[in-house]
């Protein structure tokens, strides 16, 4: 069984969610230390309690802690932000039983140790995982830990990675019936088009546009793969020689078209000089000395036979889910769903937002 640590020690002062967040170390904010504490004592074996937390990451999405035991020995606790939430983005079940199934293939990920289902324990479900020791590369200044020698490997083995999830036939994996096998991309319109309408509280009319020329111009859907749904540097944890040790952050896995995930990463994959201000996450390659978006491109269909051609699209796609994700993140801080985060104001986060959207926009009319 492969023994994974779910961060750096080093890392720790530096595990910056997206857009800024920050999570408090004073007192844990959506979790109740004792009653976790018992129920890990009664069902995970691998750890020894009493244990300690802290809310480490996860500020727009699922709250992160880093938990140590009675020995030092550190694991990780996901659970899904306090309030009300897109319920099947914050699926611990699901998220555990992905990671659990992707344990025995190629595709590199934290071990699990437990799941609760109980919201009594602590308010919602949550699981854990071990503590993968490596780097996470969130951004331009995390980067400069990569000696330029290694950075060029980072974008090898980050699609080696893609490409091995991508192979696997999910039904032999295990996750044959984790969705729908077709119209992936209409789904996902679908999905993210009712997160705006449900936490917008802003006119963007490149939302819209965007919609209805992505739904107008969907590519036929040619294979069904394994899909990650938010496949970027800084939800993966690297060697100090550039390896990817695992991939994190499943919550938003499902079945479809690959292509999206490449696109995803597309969007961060940037270089030096290039307008970033709007993305949500750091923009790592900024740094320079990674390989640029040609190349992973490339390496991409090498590795996987597949036609990407038509990359210019899901480009867009992603840039255009990102701003319904940012909105209904921004509504949960507004809401006070993700505890004591240090974020930007509500007005940066709106400007963001209009960002994206007006990227994906622009995107979709060069493709």
């Amino acid at each position: 069984m492969r023994q994974y640590l779910a961060d750096a020690p080093a890392d720790r002062g530096r595990h910056d969610a997206l857009m800024g967040l920050s999570g408090s170390r004073a007192t844990p904010f959506g979790i109740d230390e004792p009653a976790v504490d018992a129920w890990l004592g009664e069902h995970v074996p691998a750890l020894t309690t009493p244990c300690s937390f802290e809310l480490i990451a996860g500020g727009q999405s699922n709250l992160t802690f880093e938990g140590r035991d009675a020995h030092g020995v550190r694991f990780v606790l996901r659970r899904p932000p306090v309030g009300a939430v897109l319920q099947s983005a914050h699926d611990m079940g699901r998220e555990h039983r992905i990671m659990s199934a992707l344990d025995r293939t190629p595709v590199p990920v934290p071990e699990t140790l437990g799941r609760c289902d109980d919201n009594a324990v602590t308010g919602a479900p949550f699981y854990v995982m071990r503590f993968v020791d490596g780097v996470i590369v969130r951004d331009a200044a995390d980067a400069e830990v990569l000696p330029r020698s290694v950075r060029p490997h980072v974008g090898e083995t980050m699609i080696d990675a893609l490409v091995s999830l991508h192979a696997l036939d999910p039904t032999a994996a295990g996750l044959g019936d984790l969705g729908r096998h077709t119209d992936y991309i209409a789904r996902q319109l679908r999905r993210w088009s009712a997160q705006w309408d449900a936490s917008a509280d802003q006119s963007i009319p490149a939302v819209p546009e965007t919609h209805g020329r992505l739904a107008a111009s969907i590519p036929p859907q040619r294979r069904t793969s394994i899909v990650h749904g938010d496949f970027r540097m800084d939800n993966v944890v690297l060697s100090p020689g550039g390896d990817v040790l695992a991939v994190l952050d499943w919550e938003l896995c499902t079945l479809g078209e690959p292509l999206a995930d490449l696109g995803m990463l597309l969007v961060n994959w940037v270089s030096p000089g290039e307008r970033t201000d709007y993305l949500l996450s750091g923009t790592p390659t900024a740094a320079g000395g990674f390989d640029d978006r040609n190349a992973i491109i490339a390496r991409y269909a090498q590795g996987t036979g597949y036609d990407v051609s038509g990359i210019a699209y899901f480009v867009a796609f992603s840039l255009w889910k990102l701003a319904c994700i940012a909105e209904g993140i921004r509504a949960r801080l507004r809401a006070g769903a993700m505890g004591d985060v240090s974020a930007p104001s509500q007005d940066q986060m709106r400007s963001k937002i209009r960002g994206l959207a007006e990227a994906a926009l622009a995107a979709l009319e060069s493709a």
